[in-house]
């Protein structure tokens, strides 16, 4: 049964990775399209997408695990706001290398896309909403 929940879990976080990263890739195409740097445009995506995974995280995704309101809210937010840094600096490291490399900027994106990932659901689902963790 817990392994159901926990499959559950990872769905919702996926179909929430998905939301995110349409915000994320939608912003770096068209900064992209409007000239700016492929680096600067794909950490500027990354950003909303945080906001974005934030909000469906902490709401459909990890509902067992989310802290109530005051300090322990506060810090699951600042090691939520970490594990989404720890994503954005492998992202723009990937695409900023894989661009001075001469890549295609968007190719780079897509590998960064699915590192950034792995990372990520490791942090949230292990540090971030570990189960009991909530006050």
């Amino acid at each position: 049964m817990l392994r159901r929940a926990a499959d559950i879990v990872f769905l919702r976080y996926i179909a929430a990775s998905a939301f995110a990263l349409g915000v994320d890739m939608g912003t770096f195409l068209a900064l992209l399209a409007l000239g700016l740097e492929a680096a600067l445009a794909a950490a500027s995506g990354y950003g909303l997408g945080i906001l974005a995974h934030w909000l469906v995280s902490s709401r459909a995704v990890f509902t067992a695990g989310v802290a109530e309101r005051g300090p322990e809210r506060n810090r699951q937010k600042a090691l939520f706001v970490g594990s989404a840094l720890a994503g954005l600096a492998l992202t723009t490291a990937i695409v900023g290398t894989g661009s001075a490399l001469g890549l295609d900027p968007r190719l780079a994106k897509l590998a960064a896309i699915g590192a950034s990932f792995t990372l990520t659901w490791l942090l949230r689902e292990r540090v971030v909403f570990r189960p009991g963790q909530a006050a």
